[in-house]
């Protein structure tokens, strides 16, 4: 009997405030999605970084016949030079951070070329004698290239060992760029919906203040009297929250498995259904807590006035 009071008290609330409880729903909807998109984003960087990282290779690039940095000087490496550089990498030294090498000769360096800019024009302008050849090293550690750079950048014919890695670094920090900023917006819009649900439920107490000075006449407990308010803050929160799981499902179904599935193909790999499985629960248990915390001092401050 006790239990179907509370409930119906705040039931009574939910539908004497319907207008406050929608915009309860569609803030804490909006502002989860922004969550859960912030947190599907740092598992996609997540997995991006280990495909790629995994991939990346350091490449120790030979002198041509024009270049004059390095250690170059405007002559193409020699045959000699070039196995002294294939002896270093497969010596005592080196051998334990290399899972393996490949050596690019100019011809297959000016096919990649052509291949990744086959929409440009300046495709016209290059012969394979400008592009140098190269040896392309993935490492056990991708993490250990300095230990490359370091024992190979002097080498005579050597113009120049770059590690890869730092291409990605851009890329990454502009994901990571925006994934700040979609938890920003999300912690604004989770502030403007604590400070909603704490202002409906001080309106829904002060439309029923005689009722509640006279549960207070007849002995209720503080307790008794909060807890219809603090329920209808968490059943309108957990709706937004389960709205915004449903996006976020949404979203990785059409969006990442749909549409950038299509796009990248198999370049990389991206999250799934798993993932934003893991993200739901989240969001619902985020938007309840903060629901409860939010309505519970509301009411209780009120209760004090």
């Amino acid at each position: 009997m006790r239990l179907g009071l509370v409930l119906g008290e705040a039931a009574s609330g939910l539908r004497r405030n319907v207008s406050m409880v929608i915009s309860v729903v569609l803030v804490t909807f909006i502002s989860l999605t922004f969550v859960g998109a912030a947190i599907l984003l740092q598992m996609q960087i997540g997995e991006m970084k280990g495909y790629w990282y995994d991939r990346a290779q350091v490449a120790v690039y030979m002198c041509t016949a024009t270049d004059n940095t390095g250690n170059c000087a405007q002559q193409e490496a020699t045959q000699e030079q070039i196995d002294q550089v294939e002896a270093q990498l497969e010596s005592q030294t080196l051998a334990p951070f290399i899972d393996r090498f490949e050596y690019e000769t100019h011809e297959q360096a000016f096919a990649n070329f052509q291949e990744q800019f086959s929409d440009s024009p300046i495709t016209g302008f290059v012969t394979a004698e400008m592009l140098p050849e190269s040896f392309r090293v993935n490492l056990n550690d991708p993490t250990q290239a300095d230990i490359l750079i370091e024992s190979l950048s002097s080498s005579a014919g050597v113009q120049a060992v770059e590690d890869q890695r730092r291409y990605l670094d851009s890329i990454f920090a502009v994901l990571n760029a925006a994934s700040f900023t979609a938890i920003g917006l999300a912690t604004l819009m989770l502030i403007a919906a604590v400070l909603l649900i704490a202002t409906t439920i001080r309106l829904s107490a002060f439309s029923r203040r005689r009722e509640l000075g006279i549960m207070r006449l007849v002995g209720a407990s503080n307790r008794f009297i909060q807890t219809p308010f603090i329920l209808e803050g968490v059943f309108a929160a957990l709706i937004g929250s389960v709205l915004a799981g449903g996006a976020v499902l949404a979203i990785v179904q059409f969006f990442v498995k749909g549409y950038l599935a299509e796009t990248l193909g198999s370049t990389t790999t991206l999250v799934g259904l798993d993932e934003a499985i893991i993200v739901v629960p989240i969001l619902i248990v985020v938007g309840g807590v903060l629901a409860a915390a939010s309505a519970g001092f509301a009411i209780s401050r009120y209760l004090k006035v």
